[in-house]
């Protein structure tokens, strides 16, 4: 019986801190010869409110993102203790769409994510992800500071 971990998803949020979740997401897939999956969700909710958003918006950011994290996935891909990688990225209200498009069809063993630090006030009003991620998922969650 394998007690280790075989898909492993880390969603990243964009921040200054995502490059240290990555490179502990690589370190953990990599220890357990598993696929690392990076998700990551453009938040729409700001260009819903306008009405209607242009695609090569979301395109732009979809890119940019890609960019911001290529050299620790060109080091994920050529690490050969991790068999698979990928990367997706969709665009809708975070909490829905990382549950419902992302988590839901993956079914990852393990989801990593950072810990934002919110203010007090929008933690009260919005609440974390990470939060959201230990009410609403199945497997093993781990929030790294």
């Amino acid at each position: 019986m394998n007690e280790g971990y075989s898909k492993i998803f880390v969603s990243l949020d964009g921040t200054e801190q995502q490059d240290f979740v990555l490179a502990r997401a690589i370190k953990v897939a990599a220890n357990n010869n598993a696929k690392l999956i990076i998700g990551h969700v453009i938040d729409s909710t700001a260009l819903e409110s306008a009405g209607a958003y242009p695609v090569d918006l979301v395109n732009g950011l979809e890119t940019a993102f890609r960019n911001s994290i290529a050299a620790q996935v060109g080091e994920a891909k050529a690490n050969p203790d991790i068999p698979e990688v990928e990367i997706v990225i969709r665009a809708g209200r975070i909490r829905e769409t990382l549950k419902d498009e992302m988590l839901d069809v993956i079914q990852p063993d393990l989801v990593l994510c950072g810990a934002r630090g919110l203010s007090s006030i929008k933690y009260a009003l919005l609440g974390s992800i990470s939060t959201f991620l230990l009410r609403n998922t199945d497997c093993d969650i781990l929030v790294v500071k």
